[in-house]
């Protein structure tokens, strides 16, 4: 079994096949590398919570090649790629800005930002590119609020993020000038909020970084990774949900505009059945055993790479029902769609509350949204570790 399974057809992402659940087993990464697959949901949610999976080994000086072109997870400095002490440190300069209770104080302006871009999508020429005109521009618009980046170009952005997560869509060469140039910003920017700060995401990153000394090279590489996390997983999962409740989905469009806490139950069926990449670059999130360890009856030498299935985890028929899913029954367990454990997703309360909000007042303002696209007609945008549609026109 092979990871980069470049000869399977593009489909809509709900419609991807994944590895059915079962005990973990040998695949191969597109670079060669053998990999054990975890593919059931407590197999799963335990190599993410055991300290015996890390991430840091993964990029030692005999880690085995993981990516054909590195990008920005393959960058030792990045939190992703730190453990223990160091990760905690360097999470903890920005961790309580994402807890619950701070997301909840961003609910008014997020949705002033929803409520914007509808309006001009509203006034849009039908039919309208709902990418272009909300799916793509509302996370840019968050993110660029929190950081205090309202300046900045949002095809910067986009040009940074294509290469930060490129998976074969750029050259090695092409893939390191655009890290340089945005680890310049990164820096230049770093130094501004030091100078100058403000009331943004930045400058409270600069304050704790410097009182726990943190070195600038990790600083640069964190803010980098808030950029194009903050935007780039949200976007994606937005335009694909968007496609599934135009097609398959679209007898459920109605319950959405029922009230926020509808739409936020919906929003984690969706993140759960809906996934962001279909694993032809990585086929999940990688970890790497630092000593042998049994994981679902199975043991997993020391040394070996670990790739955790989370899509196959969401669909695991010994935990979820089969089937379409049933977007007003709350999941019966934590979701691990943004991990678990130490790594698990900053940013992954902002995301929902995105995406609970726009689904929401999306089917408010316009209850007769309909695709005037269809799934053979669908532009893809591939090359990254994600996939999503580059446009989508819609009518109402």
């Amino acid at each position: 079994m092979t990871a980069d399974s470049t000869s399977r057809p593009l489909c809509p992402m709900h419609r991807t096949t994944f590895p059915e659940s079962g005990p973990p087993r040998l695949g191969t990464l597109a670079t060669g590398t053998p990999v054990w697959l975890v593919t059931r949901y407590h197999d799963v949610r335990q190599v993410l919570m055991d300290q015996r999976f890390d991430r840091r080994s993964l990029h030692g000086e005999d880690a085995p090649p993981l990516l054909a072109v590195p990008n920005l997870l393959s960058d030792p400095d990045g939190l992703v790629n730190q453990d223990g002490p160091a990760h905690q440190r360097l999470r903890g300069t920005v961790q309580r800005a994402f807890t619950p209770r701070s997301v909840a104080r961003w609910r008014p302006w997020v949705a002033s930002v929803v409520e914007s871009l509808l309006g001009e999508l509203a006034a849009a020429p039908r039919p309208a590119d709902i990418v272009e005109g909300f799916t793509r521009r509302l996370p840019v618009a968050v993110i660029c609020r929190l950081m205090g980046l309202d300046h900045i170009d949002s095809e910067r952005i986009r040009h940074w993020a294509d290469h930060a997560l490129s998976g074969g869509a750029h050259t090695a060469g092409e893939v390191a000038d655009a890290m340089d140039e945005f680890r310049t910003f990164g820096a230049d920017l770093l130094a501004r909020r030091r100078a100058r700060p403000g009331d943004d995401l930045v400058s409270g990153l600069v304050a704790a970084g410097d009182s726990l000394g943190i070195e600038e090279r990790p600083l640069v590489r964190l803010v980098c990774g808030l950029v194009v996390a903050g935007h780039e997983t949200t976007m994606s999962a937005l335009g694909n949900i968007v496609v599934y409740l135009l097609t398959d989905g679209h007898a459920d469009w109605p319950s959405l505009a029922v009230d926020e806490e509808a739409a936020a139950t919906a929003a984690e069926q969706l993140l759960r059945t809906v996934p962001l990449s279909e694993g032809r670059v990585l086929p999940g999130l990688l970890r790497r055993a630092v000593e042998d360890a049994v994981v679902g009856g199975v043991r997993i030498p020391a040394g070996s790479v670990v790739a955790v299935q989370t899509a196959s985890a969401g669909r695991d028929p010994g935990v979820h029902p089969p089937g379409p899913p049933d977007l007003t029954a709350p999941l019966p367990v934590p979701s691990v769609v943004f991990g678990a454990g130490p790594h698990h997703c900053l940013g992954a309360w902002l995301a929902r509350l995105e995406i609970t909000l726009a689904l929401h007042r999306l089917a408010v303002r316009f209850p007769g949204l309909r695709a005037e696209f269809t799934p053979a007609t669908i532009d893809w945008r591939e090359g990254q570790m994600t996939r999503s549609p580059r446009h989508l026109p819609v009518s109402w």
